[in-house]
């Protein structure tokens, strides 16, 4: 007999569970009673978890910037040390994904600082991680170490994701140690979190705190389906809100990363915004789903191919489009030179036109290319006043023409061909402009930056 509310609802829990877990088998086909007959994980958890790492890093100590900590007398006179302490810091999570070859994924932002990274795995080994590459954008970064039996996670497809599949979360929050923790997936898409990059998000009720950052969502299966990246929250704290960059997206980005050691965006040559009531009745258009063309440059592959403003993009290679943030995010990821099929909807007739991704247009810069202390390994040039982009900036702007492999410009981001026009929202034109702007931010700075058709900023503390 049941005695109690509390018991009730923990026995209808249950038995959701176990017919849940029961219908969608793990990889190993492992039962999900345990020996007395009850619902169980354990059998999933203690296959997936080997491949969970914790990651720790070693920064770049606030004194080594300071210009009178490099002066050799100074340190002298006050019998300081010619280099100060770096200590190590628990800093987040990641996951195996590649035994034979030992990468690791993990979120730009664990790793965007530092000068080592350290990967503990679940039986204590310890390695010093090689950066193989990173994209803020997506708040993707792979690492890899020289590690011999290693237990890798398959990459699940996140597009068969549905809202209301188990999922289980596996990181290292707070630094304690590995743990899990398990909920459902709360909703699919989400974007608007940051201006930086490319979202896409699965939100999860399944608790992320921080620390789980670069950990592991995982299926029924067993699968990789996407990696824990943020929350929203009062002080940080989880409040049953947490988000995964999607599997499918991850794959995209890491085949890059690996090849090239960073995504190569490309080019098409127009500006997308989501629809509106309003503007969907004034073009004759029964929904509010897809992305509608707001600008097309002149000259472009979107023009070329036959795109013009106010069509609404409904489906990218055959897959359907509700917005402008997910159009962004696709085609931020469909590697230079591919053809893309665009389904658009133009005044409530649908028709189908194949467009080439072309690398980034070649932009004029003038003047001597020079570099910035604050930004150690990258170099910029004025845009020219006559070139297309400035006209189109209503401005002037600054090329980087250069980034230095594994500098801390290269790490936080930065790559040539981006086109650096404001920090912390003030407008720059010049490099005297650029370099007082920096010096004038005692906090960090945000730089607001083109690279291909879209808008980025990256955060330096």
């Amino acid at each position: 007999m049941i005695s109690s509310r509390s018991q009730c609802a923990r026995l209808i829990f249950a038995i959701a569970l176990f017919s849940t877990a029961a219908a969608v088998p793990v990889a190993a086909a492992q039962p999900q009673t345990d020996s007395r007959g009850m619902p169980t994980l354990a059998p999933l958890v203690n296959e997936v978890t080997p491949a969970v790492v914790n990651i720790s890093v070693v920064t770049r100590s606030p004194l080594e910037d300071n210009p009178l900590f490099r002066d050799p007398f100074f340190r002298r006179f006050f019998d300081l040390p010619d280099r100060p302490r770096r200590e190590e810091q628990a800093a987040g999570s990641g996951v195996i994904v590649d035994a034979a070859r030992g990468y690791v994924l993990t979120n730009h932002h664990v790793i965007k600082d530092a000068e080592q990274a350290i990967v503990t795995l679940k039986d204590r080994r310890q390695f010093a991680a090689k950066l193989v590459g990173t994209d803020p954008g997506t708040d993707v970064a792979v690492l890899q170490i020289p590690a011999q039996n290693l237990t890798a996670l398959k990459l699940g497809d996140s597009d068969q994701l549905q809202v209301g599949d188990f999922v289980i979360a596996i990181g290292n929050p707070f630094g304690i140690g590995q743990t899990v923790t398990s909920g459902i997936v709360s909703a699919l898409g989400r974007s608007g979190l940051s201006v930086e990059g490319y979202e896409d998000f699965i939100q999860t009720d399944a608790s992320i705190n921080p620390g789980n950052s670069g950990g592991a969502l995982v299926n029924m299966r067993g699968e990789l389906v996407g990696i824990n990246s943020a929350i929203i929250g009062p002080s940080g704290g989880n409040v049953g809100i947490g988000f995964a960059v999607p599997s499918n997206m991850v794959r995209a980005v890491m085949g890059q990363i690996v090849r090239y050691g960073e995504v190569r965006r490309g080019w098409l040559g127009f500006e997308s915004a989501d629809l509106t009531a309003e503007l969907a009745k004034k073009l004759g258009i029964a929904t509010l789903e897809g992305a509608m063309i707001a600008v097309v440059r002149a000259g472009s592959p979107a023009e070329k191919a036959g795109l013009r403003q106010h069509d609404v993009v409904v489906a990218l290679n055959g897959r359907a489009i509700h917005g402008a943030a997910e159009l962004r995010a696709r085609l931020g990821l469909t590697p230079v030179g591919e053809e893309v099929e665009m389904r658009i909807n133009r005044g409530g007739a649908q028709s189908v036109l194949r467009v080439r991704i072309a690398a980034p247009q070649e932009v004029a810069g003038s003047g001597e290319a020079r570099g910035v202390p604050q930004l150690p390994g990258m170099k910029l040039m004025e845009i020219e006043r006559g070139s297309p982009l400035y006209q189109r900036l209503r401005g002037g702007a600054l090329l980087v023409v250069a980034v230095e492999p594994d500098s801390r410009a290269f790490q936080t981001g930065f790559r040539p061909g981006d086109i650096v026009y404001a920090i912390n929202g003030r407008r720059v034109q010049t490099l005297p402009e650029f370099q007082a702007a920096l010096q004038g931010a005692q906090r960090g700075f945000a730089i607001s930056l083109l690279r291909g058709d879209f808008n980025l900023t990256i955060t330096v503390r």
